[in-house]
């Protein structure tokens, strides 16, 4: 792995770290590419239960270095799309891994830096923090990341930050949905603690299972067909091995066997 990203495996929690701190952990494409091979090895690593996202230093993730986006604005029409894709990967692939994946934003968080919380499902910040998507500023859009920002805070709020680029503080963060918790700086890792603890108690198999139905769910009107296919996928999970395993440990009164041993 290379210096602009460090990873960690213990104890069923895959850490991957931003460790950009003199440019604020601003997104290139070396740390992109670098991000993107850390997450698919720790998405397909067995041993790991649970992948949290970190930065080192100051700052979260300043979003888009500067100089990477001029250097890509002299590219061609297609090596200028190729380029762009990059971060659209990375942050699908985020949005889609089957484990749940905790945001633990130590510092402020800007356009792309914005993205990168809105994808993970669970995000605990620390007040002082400071949050904008400010690419209308730049002369360009927060783009790539729109899917996620709007799933994360609902279209009304993007609209407003994505058109004023206005800066916002943790506990608005909070209040928008971008945030689950603000905590003091010195209680973060005690609270992603809490967090990964809760996370591991989940069935691995149901809690992927649960992460497809909300995609596939979400937005969609009430039918019948849709009632018939969350019925249907209840019925297959709970005959499951791990389905069957977790109702017997409950009646059994003993911990399933997924549960880490103290």
């Amino acid at each position: 792995m290379s210096e602009v990203v460090q990873m960690s495996v213990a104890g069923g929690v895959g850490r991957l770290k931003l460790n950009r701190p003199e440019r604020h952990n601003a997104l290139d494409e070396q740390l992109i590419h670098d991000t993107h091979r850390a997450f698919d090895l720790l998405a397909g690593n067995p041993a790991v239960r649970v992948i949290v996202l970190c930065s080192d230093g100051p700052s979260f993730c300043a979003g888009a270095d500067l100089e990477w986006m001029k250097r890509a604005s002299h590219l061609d029409g297609q090596a200028n799309f190729n380029d762009a894709r990059q971060l659209a990967a990375l942050l699908y692939a985020i949005a889609t891994c089957p484990k749940p994946v905790v945001a633990r934003v130590q510092g402020s968080a800007y356009g792309g830096g914005v993205g990168m919380i809105s994808v993970c499902d669970i995000a605990v910040g620390v007040e002082g923090a400071q949050f904008a998507l400010t690419e209308v500023r730049l002369g360009i859009a927060a783009a790539t990341i729109s899917p996620y920002v709007l799933a994360a805070i609902g279209a009304r709020q993007a609209r407003r930050l994505v058109l004023t680029g206005e800066r916002f503080d943790a506990h608005r963060a909070k209040g928008y949905g971008l945030l689950h918790e603000v905590v003091a700086a010195d209680q973060l890792d005690a609270e992603v603690d809490r967090v990964i603890a809760l996370l591991l108690l989940g069935g691995p198999a149901a809690q992927a299972a649960v992460k497809d139905l909300i995609r596939d769910v979400e937005g969609e009107p009430l039918s019948r067909e849709l009632t018939d296919a969350t019925a249907r996928r209840l019925a297959e999970i709970r005959a499951s091995r791990e389905g069957r395993e977790g109702i017997t440990a409950f009646l059994e009164k003993r911990k399933p066997n997924w549960v880490p041993v103290e």
